[in-house]
């Protein structure tokens, strides 16, 4: 098999199995007890926050522990509205995760507005056009993605929070995609809230973190026990946190290996598009993450093509939802200005520093194969070629 999918999650490293494992067995203690086998475990959680802090260049009491990058985002947003009432107005991007659109969504009713940015055909935003979204006296938060999930585009934080700052506006990053694969710095960016995922950064799933601010007033979204500096309650999970610093450290180390990264993802890109006709890139090819590649296929449906790439044991993406057999157009793609069409055509390839040349060189190979072959099968491109596949 050849995994080509980080972006939606990670293997987990062989060092971080094995900082969690202590917690699994013999380290079991809660780490709110008093007594001495339970500080094992509290001596883990402060740990793992040190660990995450030199990461995004934080202190460790900035750090709040979650379960995950929704919990995070959804934190983020909540408490901005909490800690001002009276102002019921938020701007984000047409990019954003669902973690941050949906939440937005789902408190209309309760007479919230979300001014949505558009974003050009390379995926950013204009720090124009967010200047004139922000009303200083009804914003209560501007959320902005420091890397997209799908296409890998890098937004401009820093010009973003130094423009919400200047208007006297709260900032949050979901840096869930960002996170170990380019340097993050949470307090030079401006950021008054950044969430990441460790599942993203060759950590467990179900662990997170949200970074606060030191002085920037902060309402829990989970309440309880006096956690996280009563900042999230809930029993910590140990093992899950005690992977996440470990996952930190690592990344934090590896991040010159990105450059390496980089390259694989170049002659990724540079084989496809020699071998195949009718190729486009997708997304800021300057402003990107280092390790991923967003493209369609003219002619193909991505639908199908995930169904050849699974059979040839490649792992992508097709950065959208798929229900009852069609693929829905990803919104990122239509927020970009693309046809419906080529959004359907779309699919992610996202690799992280485990991958080499020679699973490269294969990837190139299927990919020409599975688009040689549904081109074959049905010239015009429309849907529904190997549906039949599907049931297999």
């Amino acid at each position: 098999m050849i995994y080509f999918d980080n972006n939606a999650t990670t293997q987990v490293a062989p060092e971080v199995v094995a900082e969690m494992l202590p917690y699994f067995s013999e380290l079991y203690g809660n780490p709110s007890a008093g007594y001495r086998f339970a500080r094992q475990s509290r001596k883990a959680i402060e740990l793992a926050r040190e660990r995450v802090a030199n990461l995004i260049g934080a202190r460790p009491d900035e750090v709040v522990f979650t379960s995950c990058g929704t919990e995070s985002n959804n934190s983020a947003i909540a408490s901005a509205l909490r800690v001002f009432p009276d102002r019921r107005h938020l701007v984000v991007s047409a990019v954003e995760h669902s973690a941050i659109l949906k939440y937005c969504s789902s408190i209309e009713d309760l007479g919230y507005e979300t001014t949505v940015l558009p974003v050009d055909s390379g995926g950013l935003i204009d720090i124009g056009e967010l200047r004139e979204a922000i009303r200083p006296d009804e914003t209560a938060l501007v959320s902005l993605m420091w890397a997209n999930n799908e296409t890998g585009v890098i937004s401009p934080v820093s010009e973003a929070a130094a423009v919400a700052a200047e208007l006297g506006v709260l900032f949050h990053t979901d840096a869930v995609n960002a996170m170990g694969k380019v340097p993050v710095d949470a307090g030079a960016c401006g950021a008054h809230f950044m969430s990441l995922s460790g599942h993203k950064f060759h950590a467990p799933k179900g662990v997170g973190a949200l970074y606060v601010r030191n002085g920037v007033r902060f309402r829990p979204l989970l309440i309880g026990g006096g956690q996280e500096d009563q900042r999230r309650a809930g029993t910590e999970a140990v093992a899950q946190l005690a992977g996440l610093g470990m996952a930190a450290e690592l990344a934090r180390a590896a991040l010159p290996d990105w450059r390496s990264v980089r390259s694989l993802r170049d002659d990724f890109e540079t084989g496809v598009l020699e071998a195949v006709e009718g190729v486009q890139l997708n997304g800021s090819l300057t402003h990107r993450l280092p390790n991923t590649t967003h493209a369609s296929f003219d002619g193909v449906d991505a639908g199908d093509l995930l169904v050849l790439m699974d059979q040839a044991e490649l792992c992508c993406s097709s950065g959208s939802a798929c229900s009852t057999g069609a693929v829905k157009p990803s919104h990122v793609m239509m927020a970009m200005g693309h046809s419906e069409a080529r959004a359907k055509s779309s699919l992610r390839f996202s690799l992280s520093r485990y991958n080499s040349a020679e699973e490269v060189e294969k990837a190139v190979a299927m990919v020409a194969s599975a688009v040689a072959k549904l081109r074959a099968l049905k010239p015009s491109g429309t849907n529904r070629v190997i549906r039949s596949a599907k049931g297999n």
